[in-house]
């Protein structure tokens, strides 16, 4: 794998490290904002155990097709997400999320952002950590699915 191939590859994985989606009905309109905060907050978490097991199966359900990622180094697709965590490229020896926040944007888009720390190696070269993660879900066809990906890192 060339040095700029492992670049991109370990640039699209570190920013689907904190991407997440399930297979889960929406909740009805008008329901109480503590539901959909706790789905996304689920959903998230969730992507970290597929992110650190290689499931690029997860990814590929649950990412909308029009999926951007924003990143260090770039912008990337769900397409490059999917292949980049299906990859033994990197490898995931642990990490924390916390500091969990769900702005409501309208009934059927939320915002979700969060602290996550993570010691990852791709292609030999440490993933940026801790970061600062933004998430943003959209309610389509009665399912939440994450559009836009977004990580900046932090010292703290």
């Amino acid at each position: 794998m060339s040095t700029m191939l492992a670049s991109a590859v370990c640039a699209a994985l570190a920013v689907a490290a904190c991407v997440t989606f399930a297979d889960v009905k929406a909740t009805p309109s008008g329901d109480a904002g503590t539901d959909v905060s706790q789905t996304l907050i689920g959903l998230e978490k969730q992507s970290w155990v597929a992110w650190k097991s290689h499931d690029g199966a997860f990814f590929a359900s649950f990412l909308s097709d029009d999926h951007v990622e924003v990143g260090a180094r770039g912008i990337t697709d769900k397409k490059n997400v999917v292949a980049g965590v299906a990859s033994p490229v990197c490898t995931v020896e642990d990490y924390a999320v916390d500091q969990f926040k769900v702005a409501r944007l309208s009934a059927d888009t939320a915002l979700l952002t969060y602290h996550a720390r993570q010691t990852t190696q791709c292609a030999k070269v440490a993933v940026p950590s801790p970061v600062w993660v933004s998430s943003l879900y959209v309610r389509r066809d009665g399912r939440w699915v994450n559009v836009l990906f977004q990580q900046t890192p932090t010292d703290r």
